[in-house]
């Protein structure tokens, strides 16, 4: 096997595959009815169900098919996100129906790569390079123009939108190691949210509001590689501790974008297993 999709189940810390492939697949999101979860792999955007019952099905997106593991639902589960660089030959984020259907280009300025959807519905939030510099921008479902919250002063990466919609979670090593930061819509606010040995990546706040999980590898690893010992922690947002739920094999595609149930009492990754 190369990858496992799990799910980690936070009442009794244990988990169950759902489904398992010689093919390298990513970056699990649940659907907000809890049936299935979406993921890619090999440049497409798959539908799997969360008991296993089947092998996942293709989603339809047209002329993209250069998908990253960079995608997310709306939170009524009516559309997907997907950033993709078939057209432009850089990442770009779309917009189409959740059952599948035509892509419509959101960002104008590239390379953007989606991580977050604001509770209303309203505003996606993405990473994008921008003069060589690593930036949190946000942006309208319409399109428009781009929001810059920060930019620059370090690697700014993987933001995603706390359930009340007053803070994006992001990472950044601005402050040397890679950490969790969090920032107001508006771009005030800025604050760490962890100082540790680790290397913090993909903050996913909760939907109760009450912790949020992220990926931490070894703090001599650069980057966020695929393939390297991991583990999946969680702060609580009450009294700030901080605690590792497991270890992995994995990396890169295990834990990017939002990945928890509807209910908060899980989440879902992908563990890996090493290339023979």
């Amino acid at each position: 096997m190369r990858s496992s999709v799990e799910i980690f189940d936070c009442k009794s810390r244990t988990s169950r595959v759902v489904w398992q492939t010689e093919a390298l697949v990513e970056a699990p999101n649940w659907t907000p009815d809890g049936a299935h979860l979406v993921i890619n792999g090999d440049g497409l955007i798959y539908r799997l169900p969360v008991d296993g019952s089947a092998p996942p099905e293709p989603i339809e997106t047209g002329f993209a098919v250069g998908c990253n593991n960079d995608h997310g639902l709306s939170p009524d589960g009516t559309t997907l996100a997907i950033s993709d660089k078939t057209e432009h030959g850089k990442s770009c984020i779309y917009l189409l129906p959740a059952t599948g259907g035509v892509p419509r280009q959101v960002t104008a300025r590239l390379p953007s790569y989606w991580h977050g959807w604001s509770p209303d519905g309203r505003h996606l939030a993405y990473c994008g390079i921008r003069n060589d510099e690593f930036g949190i921008y946000t942006i309208s479902v319409d399109g428009g123009e781009e929001r810059e919250l920060i930019r620059g002063g370090g690697h700014n990466d993987g933001p995603d939108y706390s359930p009340d919609g007053q803070w994006i979670y992001f990472n950044s090593d601005r402050s040397g190691l890679m950490q969790i930061w969090k920032i107001r819509p508006d771009g005030t606010g800025l604050d760490q949210v962890t100082d540790d040995g680790f290397a913090n990546w993909f903050p996913h706040p909760a939907p109760k509001g009450d912790g949020l999980i992220f990926l931490s590898y070894r703090s001599d690893v650069e980057g966020h590689p695929r393939d390297k010992q991991v583990s999946i922690r969680r702060k609580d947002v009450a009294t700030g501790e901080v605690e590792t739920l497991l270890n992995l094999f994995g990396g890169q595609g295990s834990l990017n974008v939002p990945s928890w149930s509807p209910d908060g009492d899980a989440f879902a990754y992908v563990r890996y297993f090493p290339v023979e």
